[in-house]
């Protein structure tokens, strides 16, 4: 039932990912955790210090695992309802996804690009 919940909720905002290189436009993303494709979500805020600093990872991490694992953004504070349904308690929060779409791992805080890129290459190789 959570899930269903979860899903529907998801149908209802945008979620935006990082590095679509135009101000104020958002692509919209179907699913998360993305179908068939390892995932990693980041949930923080545009303003919030350790997310800006995240934001230029997330753009490369987003280029460099183009079509091998999905590399997605929501901003919690503009989409408010997001945080709630990931259950989300301190930003940034990162959350990863097996293929399968279970969740396998959970980061909260600054999470470097080398580290990022060990869980998603781990993720990739099952």
């Amino acid at each position: 039932m959570k899930s269903l919940a979860l899903l529907l909720v998801l149908m209802l905002f945008s979620v935006a990912i990082p590095g679509t290189g135009k101000t104020g436009t958002t692509e919209i993303v179907p699913d998360i955790p993305a179908k068939n494709t390892v995932t990693m979500v980041d949930l923080g805020a545009k303003t919030c210090i350790p997310c800006k600093l995240m934001a230029p990872i997330l753009e490369e991490l987003e280029k460099e695992y183009k079509g091998r694992a999905a590399v997605i953004f929501i901003d919690v504070w503009e989409n408010r309802d997001m945080s709630k349904a990931f259950r989300v308690v301190t930003i940034p929060t990162q959350i990863f996804y097996n293929k399968q779409g279970q969740e396998v791992y959970r980061h909260i805080g600054f999470f470097d690009k080398d580290s990022i890129k060990e869980k998603l290459d781990a993720l990739i190789a099952e």
